[in-house]
């Protein structure tokens, strides 16, 4: 038996020419980490692999009342030159030395940021008007690395586009927004900004008459909104069409899109009521890996479905995951009576 002092690995080899087996005395339950069973003979026989999966068993049995067994792998390269038969066995329990509980031993995950609605950051926040026809940019340091960018606009249609620029003649991504309400729907999406040299551009694209309110978040360490798509994700090919209904009491909905190296292009649609599109985004990045987008959709009231379009060749697909944002389990339906009738 051989091991590494803190580094937390002890390595049992078993000799094909004895049929050796384990001290139980080994003080294997204060052991961390990984065990690994190497197992080497000139053939690989059923009998010995039977005999060295029992001996693995043997050691999860013997940690189970100082270690956290929680996942044991098999691996054999089968050459026959070195047959090697290998067992790990994966735990997180104490270190060498004096016990310690399983809890101490465990990775302390950091607690998650503090979900607020757009209307309550947008307060918290330095903002901006940009009339209906201008255009306002916004430069950041090289070690900022996310941006949150939210647009409003005082109850009136809001119309605008959104590019990053890095460097002269270069938008790594663009977006064109339509909201029905910008007071009531605000829009709010997570930028990555990769690199030196980024920019936020915002142009108002409707008419003099319709200013629209902005304003920026900056994440610098990155440690904000995760953008990339969780383990529930749907795959959208090319020119297809996915959509996803939420119930009255979510009141917001966030939107994550990414994909593997190659471009991305998708349209996102909030729908309440048979084609009654109450906001648009459109979305561009020429490569949804390192700059995959995040939006957060505001969605009150009754009968909200997200409808994501790709709007790309089927050569190009993405993923697509969608979350309950902000869900507000004391919400009821306004205007029902006793007898289930509903004025809207």
């Amino acid at each position: 038996m051989e091991r590494s002092g803190k580094n937390d690995i002890i390595l049992i080899s078993l000799p094909s020419e004895t049929n050796q087996t384990l001290d139980s005395n080994l003080p294997i339950h204060q052991i961390a980490g990984t065990f690994l069973l190497r197992y080497s003979t000139s053939s690989l026989s059923f009998e010995r692999i039977m005999y060295v999966m029992k001996t693995a068993l043997l050691i999860s049995f013997m940690s189970i009342f100082g270690s956290n067994i929680h996942a044991w792998t098999i691996t054999s390269p089968f050459h026959h030159s070195s047959p090697v038969f290998n067992i790990a066995l994966h735990s997180s329990g104490a270190t060498w030395g004096d016990p310690e509980p399983i809890e101490a031993a465990l990775p302390k995950s950091e607690p998650a940021p503090e979900r607020i609605s757009t209307a309550d950051l947008f307060d918290k926040l330095e903002h901006i008007v940009v009339q209906g026809g201008a255009l306002r940019t916004c430069a950041f340091d090289e070690e900022v690395g996310r941006v949150a960018v939210l647009l409003k606009s005082e109850g009136r249609p809001l119309t605008a586009t959104v590019d990053l620029w890095q460097g002269p003649d270069n938008a790594p991504q663009k977006m064109s927004v339509y909201l029905e309400k910008g007071h009531i729907r605000p829009f709010r999406c997570i930028v990555e900004a990769p690199g030196s040299s980024n920019a936020i551009a915002i142009r108002n694209t409707a008419q003099l008459e319709y200013p629209m309110v902005a304003a920026l978040e900056v994440d610098m360490a990155r440690n904000g909104e995760s953008p990339s798509v969780d383990d529930d994700y749907t795959i959208v090919q090319g020119g297809s069409v996915f959509t996803q209904p939420f119930e009255p009491k979510v009141q917001s909905v966030k939107v994550s899109l990414a994909t593997n190296l190659r471009p991305l292009n998708a349209r996102i649609e909030l729908l309440q009521g048979p084609n009654n599109v109450k906001e648009v985004v459109e979305v561009y990045s020429e490569q949804g890996k390192e700059r995959p987008f995040n939006l957060i959709l505001e969605t009150p009231g009754v009968g909200n479905v997200v409808r994501i379009v790709n709007t790309a060749s089927v050569e190009y697909p993405f993923t697509a995951a969608l979350e309950p944002y902000i869900i507000d389990d004391n919400f009821k339906l306004p205007g029902i009576s006793g007898t289930g009738m509903t004025w809207r």
